[in-house]
């Protein structure tokens, strides 16, 4: 599969990288990392990344502005997006030739050619293989790439703290980081807190419930949001606070958007993206997300959840 990539990515002057919506660092890291690869490796070929900016990972990357009339004839890529339904831009179907990179399930197969492989810590650890495969054959991997690919693995693995982490993950991660970036400063940007965040941590602390399986949940509205003066995407961010409570065995986090509420699934046990696909979602099998358009949706949500863990 990867040789067969290399040769279609040689076969065309003008590249579109896509990933998903609401991006991640692993979503940034596989589909720009994957640009700044091609880009070095062939400085001849048009090379762009699309979708909508994410104002928190904007230190990672900024997106092209790209025309309909450059898909005509263009290759297009979609990194880290398990199903069509969550591409960044849609217009990925326009372009001539179709290319999924992915580690997740794959439930929705789209493309011509689709390489997916969920051993893989991230998407962007995939995209770092893809260039040892070709490095013999004419692909550079630049500082900027390196970085990158770096932010998505470590924003992935939650800093190699997942289940998802291997003794490849390590290796790979040893071999970037003696590229020339600074990993402690992508670390600050990462991770650093606001207050304002800080302070709805402590909120979600103390007001989230759980059931006597060691279900969590957490509901977050508009209202807390504003409250708090957060956005929802940093308030997803912080799904992964419950994780270290002595007898939660999964949890959900609800958070309230414009236009509906976003679902974060996490587990320590059973498979729960099961149940994320029940709610036009998807994603890992212990780490998975969904969508629900009523807080009338959250208890049918939690039942389900709360049934994996009957005692």
């Amino acid at each position: 599969m990867k040789e067969q990539i290399i040769e279609t990515i040689k076969d065309y002057n003008s590249i579109i990288i896509h990933r998903h919506v609401r991006p991640d660092p692993d979503a940034y890291g596989s589909q720009c990392g994957l640009a700044e690869i091609l880009k070095a490796s062939f400085p001849e070929k048009k090379i762009y990344v699309t979708g909508k900016d994410e104002k928190s990972l904007s230190f990672l990357y900024k997106m092209d502005s790209v025309t309909d009339e450059t898909y005509k004839e263009a290759l297009v890529i979609v990194c880290d997006t398990a199903n069509q339904e969550r591409v960044d831009d849609k217009r990925y179907q326009q372009g001539k030739f179709l290319i999924k990179i992915d580690h997740h399930p794959n439930e929705d197969p789209y493309g011509d050619l689709v390489w997916v492989d969920t051993s893989s810590s991230s998407t962007s650890e995939l995209i770092y293989e893809l260039y040892l495969y070709g490095k013999e054959k004419g692909l550079v991997l630049s500082n900027e790439a390196a970085r990158l690919i770096y932010a998505g693995i470590i924003g992935d693995t939650g800093r190699f703290l997942f289940p998802s982490t291997n003794p490849r993950t390590f290796t790979y991660a040893g071999e970037l980081v003696q590229y020339d970036f600074s990993f402690p400063d992508l670390y600050e940007n990462l991770y650093n807190t606001k207050e304002n965040v800080s302070r709805l941590s402590g909120y979600v602390l103390q007001n989230y419930e759980v059931t006597e399986n060691g279900v969590a949940s957490m509901k977050i509205s508009r209202e807390i949001l504003d409250k708090f003066q957060v956005s929802a995407t940093d308030a997803s961010q912080l799904v992964r606070i419950l994780g270290n409570i002595e007898g939660i065995t999964a949890w959900v986090f609800f958070v309230e958007e414009e236009d509906q509420i976003r679902v974060r699934l996490r587990s320590k046990g059973p498979v729960i993206n099961t149940i994320a696909q029940k709610y036009h979602g998807g994603g890992h099998p212990l780490a998975a997300g969904a969508s629900i358009y009523t807080w009338e949706d959250v208890e049918p949500l939690i039942a389900d959840l709360n049934q994996l863990f009957l005692k």
